[in-house]
């Protein structure tokens, strides 16, 4: 399973900003994906995450800013990022947990990250 983000970038305090995960593989299906972000002086820390059922769910300095979403036939979880402020800058990692259809054994895979840079 490979996971590859888009998105990123620098945007002033205030500014929005899409994130774009698409999943590619084959022989499984997504249970969950989400976004993590870390910087240098955090741990990575769960940003918002969204079941296969639809079900969201979000750190708490993200709500009503953030809306997580998720297209299942494209295997793809977008984060749209409103009203960004100087401390949501760090790299943000899409993750995935997955279920092999054969066996059915769980997963969880990572993307290479991708920089949101907030400053004006």
């Amino acid at each position: 399973v490979q996971l590859v983000e888009s998105g990123g970038g620098l945007v002033q305090p205030g500014g929005s900003l899409r994130l774009s995960c698409v999943s590619s593989g084959i022989g499984f299906m997504i249970a969950k994906m989400g976004w993590y972000r870390q910087t240098p002086e955090k741990q990575r820390e769960l940003v918002a995450d969204i079941t296969r059922g639809g079900i969201t769910n979000y750190v708490d300095s993200v709500k009503g800013r953030f809306t997580i979403s998720s297209d299942n036939a494209k295997n793809t979880v977008y984060l749209q990022m409103n009203s960004l402020k100087p401390e949501d800058a760090a790299v943000y990692y899409c993750n995935a947990v997955v279920v092999r259809i054969i066996g059915g054994s769980i997963s969880n895979y990572w993307g290479q990250g991708t920089q949101v840079t907030v400053s004006s």
